[in-house]
This record gives structure tokens, sequence and C-alpha cells, in this order.
């Protein structure tokens, strides 16, 4: 159950004011439309030529290139309103041929779930071709025969691979883009050709499902059989924003494949595709009849296919590396946790020449060791206590590596570099989060940087972290923000009755007496590996709260990120349950301070977040009066194998933990207020946990309050919904603890 982007918005955003205050009040419709989102650089995609980044404008209509050196414009790459016979009049996204020479432009996106989409896609060639001839300036249709999807270039550019109706298609590009079909038996919730499955996207980020040989010569994908996976449904209204017309007198149905924990997944396999000979065949994959296939992807080497396979409680990760002619897979590389393997290790998992770098918790800490192909490991690359989050980029000349880390401190990230002599450096000189975007060969790179009291400061640096340009400070940001009266924030630390020291921040009103009594919020997230608690800028619906009256304050309680393997997996096969205690504990911690109002402290969160809001107001310490879950998981029978599995196993081999995990089950020791908020369109976690929570409170004659969203999927948006959703959650605070 991944924090939604919105969360973004809602939470790991938070801010503290530079300077002298203004005297407006914070509007809760202008922060839910974005007056206060700070400019950054978004759609930054480096370009083969080291030097170079592109981006999309902001419309739409054009792609520009940029120096890395200078941060200056170099030309316009393409722009709809020049190019010949361009049949749109904007693009969605884009993409580059290896070599950089073709542009793939996406238009007419249509969503299906949260990475997934069909788009009309249109080669665009910057150069000349193969035959000496300058194509530049036309566009050309990738197909005649529908949308596409996830759409994947030969490392040559020749040929483009894409799916459609689950079966893949290869465009051969010096054939006068002549399509053939290299699968014929995709059909719709049974099986899937070259893309990931619902639960493989939702909780592996995989949506593309296909790679090309290094050769050219061949053509590897995964294929999903989920046709024992049961179906989930859910019905469609009219509705509006977006409406459906077709709905308008009887509801409609949307029904598709979803497995719950302890209930199949598809079945998985490698194939290969001969290009020349139109063979296929499948790999002699050593799975697990019940493993997962998260990742595969062509080595330098045409011969080794890198296949990451798990097993299903995802203690166990394997890389073969895989022949895709004779279909011989050998062992290269074995990982195994005590706990569970994170994601990110086979994710964040990068092919670089005749190595790859991998990142791994296995001594305690989540670190970088890099290896040949034949798995043997060279050297461990980052030591000591700290938490490396995202392997940037991999400097051949210097054989220097870039990554971000917290280097000890859970609330900040770094850029840092480490060779593979063992030299560290710590290029980010700022305390707070910084990101970065680097370009191929790792010469230079955009680092956006904020803390609680900088919005945003963008610039592009070499790689021994020396600032060659600002190329944003969001000053206009800044003064806006001078025209209002805006609360701060502070971080603070506590250590519960149970000896756990834990981090939390606190956004008080602007006018703040120590003398008066306030009301008190506490707004958190807690699901594994989760932090909230960073030193990162923003303006969110607590700051606008804290301008109302009230005290906000989060806190990452145990199983939450940053602190290391045992801190974040002391929850397994009982998810929910310290974390909980953790949140009672910060509640009673709030409680005893000399400005909180005792009797009125509330609690709210969305997806993990709404969870924790009814397992800590049923903790059986009653101590909240309020409460607000937006989108909650209540059982966790109710919610997907590849998520749930990966910190409780199935219900088989764990009932005591799922029983002692499931809000339905402790309902009857709800304490305070509570309003229930689900969209009824929910893919993600349905619909059904909230009905079934509130049929348990019925029956036990608890009342409460709900709202449900028509049409609305796990992040509840469209016309004005959002703004509806926080008027509410605002409206049911002032009620209960005002």
């Amino acid at each position: 159950m991944k924090k939604l982007g919105i969360l973004l918005f809602l939470c790991t955003c938070y801010m503290s004011f530079i300077g002298a205050q203004g005297t407006k009040s914070l509007d809760l419709k202008e922060i839910v439309d974005g007056k206060f989102y700070p400019k950054t650089v978004r759609n930054v995609m480096p370009m083969s030529e080291g030097e170079f980044y592109t981006q999309m404008n902001e419309d739409g209509t054009k792609i520009i290139k940029y120096s890395f050196r200078t941060g200056q414009q170099v030309e316009v790459l393409f722009d709809v309103s020049t190019a010949r016979d361009c049949p749109f009049k904007n693009f969605d996204s884009y993409s580059f041929s290896p070599d950089g020479s073709t542009l793939l432009i996406a238009t007419n996106k249509k969503r299906i779930y949260r990475r997934s989409f069909t788009a009309d896609y249109y080669l665009y060639q910057l150069n000349k071709n193969a035959d000496g001839v300058t194509t530049r300036n036309k566009i050309e249709k990738l197909s005649e025969g529908g949308a596409q999807q996830s759409p994947v270039f030969s490392p040559d550019g020749n040929m483009v691979a894409f799916v459609r109706d689950n079966n893949i298609f290869l465009v051969k590009r010096l054939y006068n883009n002549s399509e053939s079909q290299v699968t014929k038996d995709g059909k719709r919730n049974s099986i899937i050709n070259g893309l990931a499955d619902w639960v493989y996207e939702e909780e592996f980020s995989m949506t593309t499902a296909l790679s090309f040989s290094a050769d050219n010569r061949m053509l590897a994908f995964i294929r999903f059989d989920e046709s024992k996976v049961p179906t989930y449904s859910f019905p469609m209204y009219k509705g509006s924003n977006p409406t459906f017309d077709q709905f308008a007198d009887y509801p409609g149905e949307y029904v598709y494949k979803y497995p719950k924990a302890g209930y199949p997944n598809s079945k998985v396999s490698v194939c290969s595709f001969n290009i020349q000979s139109k063979v296929i065949r499948t790999l002699q994959l050593p799975l697990d009849a019940d493993g997962y296939i998260p990742r595969i992807e062509f080595t330098n080497d045409p011969n080794k296919l890198a296949v990451v396979t798990l097993n299903r409680h995802q203690n166990r990760m394997d890389l073969y590396m895989a022949d895709p002619k004779s279909t011989v897979c050998k062992l290269a590389l074995r990982d195994e946790d005590k706990y569970y393997i994170q994601e990110e290790e086979y994710l964040d998992m990068q092919f670089i020449d005749n190595n790859f770098c991998l990142k791994s918790e296995r001594d305690g800490h989540s670190h970088l060791y890099w290896y040949n192909l034949n798995g043997e490991l060279i050297k461990k690359l980052t030591p000591g206590s700290i938490e490396v989050s995202d392997f940037l980029g991999y400097n051949a000349k210097e054989r220097a590596f870039y990554y971000l880390s917290n280097e000890g401190n859970p609330l900040c990230s770094y850029v840092c570099k480490v060779d593979l002599k063992g030299r560290q450096t710590k290029l980010s000189q700022k305390e707070g989060i910084n990101s970065a975007i680097f370009s191929k060969d790792a010469q230079y790179y955009i680092n956006i940087f904020s803390n609680v009291t900088t919005p945003p400061i963008v610039t592009i640096n070499d790689n021994n972290g020396k600032v060659l340009k600002t190329i944003e400070t969001n000053e206009e940001l800044k003064k806006t923000m001078a025209e209002y009266a805006i609360p701060h924030k502070e971080f603070f630390s506590f250590t519960t009755t149970r000896g756990t020291k834990l981090n939390g921040w606190m956004i008080k009103p602007t006018d703040f007496d120590a003398s008066r009594k306030y009301p008190v919020i506490l707004y958190q997230y807690s699901g594994p590996g989760s932090q909230e608690v960073k030193n990162q800028f923003g303006i969110s619906w607590e700051t606008y709260m804290a301008s109302r009256g009230y005290i906000l304050v989060c806190v990452d309680g145990r199983g939450t990120g940053g602190r290391g393997e045992e801190f974040e997996k002391c929850t397994y096969m009982n998810i929910g349950v310290k974390e909980a205690q953790d949140q009672v504990a910060t509640a009673q911690y709030m409680a005893q301070q000399s400005y909180v109002d005792k009797d009125k402290i509330g609690i709210w969160g969305w997806s993990y977040g709404g969870y924790m809001t009814l397992m800590s107001m049923s903790e059986g310490t009653p101590i909240f009066k309020a409460g607000v879950a937006v989108a909650p998981v209540t059982d966790y029978r109710f919610y997907d194998t590849v998520y749930t599995e990966r910190y409780m196993r199935t219900p088989k081999e764990n009932d005591e933990g799922y029983r002692s995990t499931s809000a339905i089950e402790r309902a009857d020791k709800l304490h305070g207020n509570l309003l229930l908020i689900h969209g009824l369109a929910d893919d993600n976690v349905h619909y059904q946990n909230t009905a079934e929570y509130m049929e348990r409170l019925v029956q036990l004659g608890i009342p409460f309050y709900a709202i449900p969203y028509n049409n609305r999927n796990h992040s509840i948006y469209g016309g004005n919904t959002r703004c509806h959703l926080y008027s509410s959650i605002t409206n049911f605070f002032d009620s209960n603890l005002k």
C-alpha cells in the first residue's frame, strides 16, 4: 500500500516561514489548489550525450534541450507548432531511443491504474536516418492498430516493441515501420504478455516486462497467467469530473484480477523471442510454484538476461543470468533476510558494463554492494550505520559511485560519493532534504534542496558538489508567503514508557501562548519503511489547521524507516500493533504538556495512516476524542498478496497475527468520534474495507460518520472533490475538538 503522490501534499512537506510574518489568513482552497506549491524541476531527462538534458514545457508543446554545464537552453528539439504534419496540439510524455536520435512521443494518455496507461505514440527522428536522409521535423505514428502500452526501443533504435490488448507487437523502423504480432494468446483477465498484472504494478512498481538484448536479436518478456486469480468488482456511476454518460440510467461494473492475502497469484514465466526466426522459448527458470519475477533486464552481454526472482515470503531474492537461446538459467546471487527483502533492493539494481550495483540490508543497514555479472562480490561500497536510499550514478573514469544517504540522521538526506578505494565524500553541505538527477556520465547533477526554513533551491553542480549555476530559488513563493501569517514547524523527540526514542515534528499556531490550552491533531502514515518526519519544506492542510488554533503533531513510530532494519522490521508478522502503541504514546506525551487540552486530542491519516487511525483509537487507551480514517485497510485479509504477505505471511501461516492486527476485530474498543472516508472505485484499498468495518460498528451499536466518494480511486480527487474532502475533515475536527 504505497504512499501516493498526494501524500506528499498531505504530509511529507511542512514548513516554517523565513523572516517577518504577514497578516493574511491561510485559505484552505488556496492550499488545495496549489497556491503555495514551490517551483522545482520536473520531467528532467538526461540525454545520452552526457553534457545535456531535456525537459518538456508546462503546456506539453515543446521538448527543450539544456546544458548541464551552464543550465542554459541549447535548442528546441521538438515543437508541435513547427513539426511537419503533426496531428496533435500537445503531448503527455516522451522518451529517447538509446542513441538519442529518435523521440517517442505519447499523446492521448488514458490512465488504467497507478502507473499504467494506454497512449497513442509517435516517432520523431532528430537526425539523419541509416540511409543518410534527414527526416527531422516529420511525425510518424508508431502503429495504426490502436492505442499502445509500454513501448521499448531496441538498443540500435531500429525496432520498437509494445503491448496492445495483452499481446506484444514489434515495429521494424527500417522496413517502413512494418508491424508484426509476437504473441497471440493475450486476453483480459487471463493472459498478459510483456506487462505487469495489477499487484506487480502496485507493489513492485512495475509496468513494463519487456527487454531487448544488446545485439538487437532477442526480445525477452514476462508472461502472466492470471486466470486462477480471483476477480474483484466495484460499481461505476455517471458522476462528474469525469462523467460516464453510459452509466446515466444504470450503473456499470469494473471487474479485474486482484489477489488477496493467501489467494493465488498469477503464474509467471520468462520467455525469449528470436526476432529473426520468430521462435518463442520459455526459460528454464527454477522458480518456486508460487514465486515472483519482479524484474528482468538484459545486461550488456547479449547472452545474459538478468532475471530476479522472489519466494512468496519475499525473504529470499535470487538473481539468475539466463541465456535467451539455450534457455539455461544460472544462479549468480542469492540474498536472504530473516524478515523480508525491501523492494528497492531489486528495483534499484543497476547493471553497468560487466558489473552491477545492489542495495542490501544484510548487515542491518541499507548499503551499496558492487558485483561482477557472475555474482562475485567486488566490494561493499558504503560502510557504517547509515541508510542509503538511492543509487544515483556511476562515473567510469573515476570509478566513483554517487548515492543518497541520511548519514545517520533520519531527518535529512545528502548526496554522497564513494570510490572503489573507499574514499567517501559528502557533497551536500546544507542540512535538509537533498535529491539529485545525474547526467549519464555522472559528470554533473541537478540538486534539489529544501528544509523547513527554505523553499526548494535548484542548482546544477559538478560531480564534486561545486555549484555551477542556480536555476531556481522560489523568490516569488517567498513573496507570496510574506503576505500570510504562516505557522512554523519545530522538531522534537521523546522516549516512550517502553523505552523507545521517537522523532516528531510539531506545528503551533502563529499566536501561540504557552499559558493557553490547545486542541491537538496527530497526523501519521506509519507504514513499513515510511518517513513523515523530515527536514523538508511545504505548506499543507496541517499548516492550515495550525493557523486555526490547533497544534499539529506527527511522530514516526516503530516500523518506519531511516533508523536501521531492526527498528523498521520489529513489526514483522504483527504490523499495526506497535505502531498504534506509539501513536497512543505520542498522544499521552502531548497530554502532559502544559499548553495542551488533554481532553481534545484527535488523530487522522490516509491509507495505512487511515488504518493506523482506527488501530490507535481502539488500542485500549481512551485518549483520542476524534479521528478521521481516509481509505483505510480494516483487515489485512482484504488486502493484496505481495504487500500483506511481505510483512505478515499468509493468513493460514499467521492466523493469530491477522486477528490481532484487524481493526474490525478490535472495533469494540473504539473510543472517540469517528469519520470514515473512502472512494467507491478504489482499486487499491477496496471500499469493502470500510463497508465491513461500518457493519461491525452498526452491530456493536457504535455511532460513526461516513463519506463515500462516487467513482473515486485511492487518491480521491477530481473537480471539487479534494476541497470537499478537506473541508469535511476540517469541519469534523472543529465540531469535536473546539
